[in-house]
């Protein structure tokens, strides 16, 4: 498993540390707490009634930004629905990421300049999507790679090795993430696959693979700029696993971890917090303090405040909205029942 970063904020890899400046490494702590904090009002928020659909992400910052932070503006994100961290450093306003869990369209409209599309909710489907999407970007002798994500249980899709393959066929330059977090909701990943890692996975496809250190916001940086690096020169696709933690429920839809997942083992990877790892390599280095951290909470609350509000003033999604954003030309059947639903929400 490829670190840089131990449990204690330690370098014990010091060849491969990456070339980033102390206002970039305080910039990537920056977003992780924010990220936290993000995570945790949204599960108030959804508890609250006042968002829908919604995949806890606290554990897996470093898995997410580490990768994201190491992409350039103009590569293509393909995210999972617990993905919806890096589409918002990608761009996404934060509102509309609330849309999207309330299922708004407006949340699926992404802005100028963002590439990227909506988080995927069916399992595995982003990678054969991306696929396609580094082909076209190969094609069109563009610089750049698309990036997907999903988790361990994923990797038992037909679509996952679907996705790989072609990517690897092709060499198209493509990433792709298995954020292995141990639990494909409620199943052990030792009952998911037969395979000791997930990332040899890639050996089938032809293409590179690599464990990672997913606590590890350096290593996972790292991995992926090797990555970027290695698809941009025509060398092909990589995939790359992340070993993480997920500390909160599968998603808020009633799962409960507490049924499959012991105390000793969320104690276990409690210690390997990605941001306490990361925050003693900073304090050690003199760039972070208790308040510069007290500072970005209390950034991340008033944000969060003002995008719910606005999320909250945003007109309501009506059912002749559905229909428009669905066709272009409205069969019969249902042109009369846009006439139908059009009095309706005019009274």
């Amino acid at each position: 498993m490829f670190q840089i970063l131990n449990e204690d904020g330690k370098i014990v890899n010091e060849e491969d540390v990456p070339d980033l400046s102390d206002e970039q490494l305080k910039e990537l702590m920056r977003r992780m707490v924010y990220t936290r904090v993000l995570d945790q009002r949204s599960i108030a928020l959804n508890r609250q009634g006042r968002l829908g659909f919604y995949a806890p992400t606290a554990g897996q910052e470093a898995s997410q930004l580490g990768s994201q932070f190491a992409l350039e503006q103009e590569d293509f994100l393909l995210p999972g629905y617990r993905d919806v961290p890096q589409l918002i450093w990608q761009g996404l306003p934060l509102y509309q990421a609330f849309l999207f869990s309330r299922g708004h369209f407006h949340g699926n409209q992404m802005p100028e300049g963002v590439h990227a599309v909506s988080p995927q909710i069916i399992i595995g489907a982003q990678y054969v999507q991306a696929a396609g999407v580094a082909l076209g970007m190969k094609k069109r002798g563009k610089k750049n790679v698309a990036v997907t994500y999903t988790g361990d249980g994923g990797t038992s899709q037909g679509d996952f090795y679907e996705g790989i393959n072609f990517a690897g066929a092709y060499k198209a330059p493509a990433i792709f993430f298995v954020q292995n977090n141990r639990f494909a909701i409620s199943v052990p990943v030792e009952k998911q696959t037969n395979a000791k890692t997930l990332a040899q996975k890639a050996v089938a496809a032809g293409i590179e693979g690599i464990q990672v250190d997913g606590m590890d916001v350096l290593a996972v940086y790292a991995a992926t700029k090797h990555a970027r690096e290695r698809a941009v020169n025509g060398e092909g696709p990589m995939l790359i696993e992340t070993m993480t933690y997920r500390y909160g429920p599968h998603t808020m839809a009633g799962d409960d971890p507490t049924r499959y997942r012991t105390e000793d083992l969320d104690n276990e990877w409690e210690k390997k917090d990605p941001l306490v790892r990361f925050r003693k390599y900073l304090e050690a280095k003199n760039l972070w303090s208790e308040e510069d951290e007290n500072k970005v909470i209390e950034e991340a609350k008033e944000e969060i405040k003002q995008a719910i509000k606005r999320a909250d003033q945003h007109p309501k999604q009506k059912v002749t909205d559905l229909m428009a954003n669905m066709y272009e030309e409205l069969p019969y059947n249902l042109q009369e029942q846009m006439e139908e639903y059009k009095e309706k929400e005019s009274k």
